[in-house]
């Protein structure tokens, strides 16, 4: 194995800490029973807008 499943990105982690992260995580995927639920399915589009992508001036009595 030349490249570490686990990375830290900062700081040092001592070989004892990256072991007791691994042992937390094996032990949370081991623990689950049923398989996940599948993803809703909802819409396909976001239900908000992004402001810098709107068309210019809006009178403020308009609603759309």
């Amino acid at each position: 194995m030349s490249t570490p499943d686990i990375r830290v990105e900062k700081g040092h982690a001592e070989p004892e800490e990256v072991a007791a992260i691994t042992a937390v995580l094996m032990a949370r995927a081991a623990a689950r029973t049923e398989p996940a639920a599948p993803a809703r399915r909802g819409r396909a589009k976001a239900g908000w807008r992004r402001l810098e992508r709107e068309g210019g001036f809006r009178a403020p009595h308009s609603w759309h």
